[in-house]
This record gives structure tokens, C-alpha cells and sequence, in this order.
């Protein structure tokens, strides 16, 4: 799950980034208001990770003009403003979620997922196509009764393909929600994680359409 962290203290920031990227997201980090708005106005994210007080412009008021945008994305704000009426105007101006500073790593990471369910309108925490069952929480992977042994990257292809079986989902969108700036993608790298993934499940799990990307066959659910 690729997601934007807005957090202006380096400290703080370099520690929720490798700490997020160690529970399985891709992390992109911008420290103020502007940079976050130029990166929300031309890529797109599961979710978002704003601080409140930040250089620029506030987080505040940047929530405020994504949704005047009918930018939808889950927004967690993060801050340590904890008094009750500023966590009842970030929920008011549109956060998903409100979390006061200092938080562990893990609690963060599990709301972030809740926020992706709910985006993707799922209540259930696994996902689950036919004999295929994935675990976002636990990052673990069976097909039937047996426990597949996958890469990083396999469970998150598998993981996008999984939450929208019968779509298809072309490289270009494959890359921009695995790969975060400043990854070197090789040209042929989705191709190499699919052909992994279906050595993996099975060659006629995930079907390649030409032209248009990848899908998990329909079939299978």
C-alpha cells in the first residue's frame, strides 16, 4: 500500500517512514503543506498521513481544499494538537481518522489499513478469492491449506490484484502503487513478479490481457 506522509519534523518522520516501511507500505515523504498538495494534485495514494502544523500551509487547510476538490483520499491526521476541539474540527474538515502524537508504529499501521478497507468498501480484514486467502495484518498468504512463501512485492501485486478481482490493472497503475519515489523500476519488473506469482499459485491464476495489464482470474473466486 502506497501512502503520503506529511511531516515536517526529520526526526519523527524518518522514524514513521522506516517503521511504516517495515509493517509493508511504500512511504513517500514531503515535510509541508505546498509539497503535499503538489504530490496529492498529480499521483495517487491509498491513504494519507498529515501533521497539522506544517510549514507552508496547515494541514488543516490543506484537508479542507482536497475535499473542495472531491479528493476522497483516507486521511489520518496525525498531530499532537490533542484538545477535544481540534480533533472535532480535523474530523469535521474530513480526516477518516484522528491519532495524537506519540503513537506506535503498529496501532498506525493498523488504522491505516482499516481506512483502505473502508475506502475499498470491504469489512472483512483478509482478503479472499476462491481457495486464495491474504492477510494484510500478518502479510501471510495461502492457497487452500498451504502457506505460500512470497517476496515483498509479490504480496503487494497480489494484494492490488485481489482487491479488485475481475478488473484488470495495467503496469503503469501496478507501478505507481508499489513503487514510491526514487525507486529504480527495471522495465520488465511486474512482468517478473507475475511470472513468480503464477509459479507460485498456478499459471492460469492471474490471466494477462493483452493491451490492457493483468487480472486475477474471475473464475477462481
Amino acid at each position: 500500500m502506497r501512502i503520503l506522509l506529511v511531516e515536517d519534523d526529520a526526526l519523527l518522520g524518518d522514524g514513521l517512514r522506516a517503521g511504516l516501511s517495515q509493517s509493508g507500505f511504500t512511504v513517500d515523504w514531503v515535510r509541508d503543506g505546498m509539497a503535499a498538495d503538489a504530490a496529492l494534485a498529480t499521483e495517487t495514494f491509498a491513504a494519507v498521513v498529515l501533521d497539522w502544523n506544517l510549514p507552508r500551509r496547515d494541514g488543516l487547510s490543506l484537508l479542507k481544499v482536497l475535499r473542495s476538490r472531491r479528493n476522497a483520499s483516507p486521511v489520518l491526521m496525525l498531530t499532537a494538537r490533542d484538545a477535544l476541539e481540534d480533533r472535532i474540527a480535523g474530523l469535521d474538515a474530513g480526516a477518516d481518522d484522528y491519532l495524537v502524537k506519540p503513537v506506535a508504529i503498529a496501532e498506525l499501521a493498523a488504522r491505516l489499513r482499516a481506512l483502505a478497507r473502508r475506502a475499498a468498501g470491504r469489512c472483512e480484514p483478509l482478503f479472499r478469492h476462491g481457495e486464495l486467502t491474504l492477510d494484510p495484518a500478518l502479510r501471510r498468504t495461502t492457497l487452500g491449506d498451504k502457506a505460500l512463501e512470497l517476496s515483498m512485492r509479490e504480496f503487494d501485486l497480489l494484494a492490488l490484484l485481489i482487491a479488485q478481482p475481475g478488473r484488470p490493472l495495467s503496469r503503469e497503475q501496478i507501478e505507481n502503487a508499489l513503487y514510491g519515489w526514487g525507486e529504480e523500476v527495471e522495465s520488465n519488473a511486474i512482468e517478473v513478479h507475475v511470472h513468480h506469482l503464477r509459479k507460485k499459485l498456478g499459471s492460469d491464476w492471474i490471466k494477462t490481457l493483452r493491451g490492457v495489464g493483468y487480472v486475477l482470474d474471475p473464475a477462481k473466486g
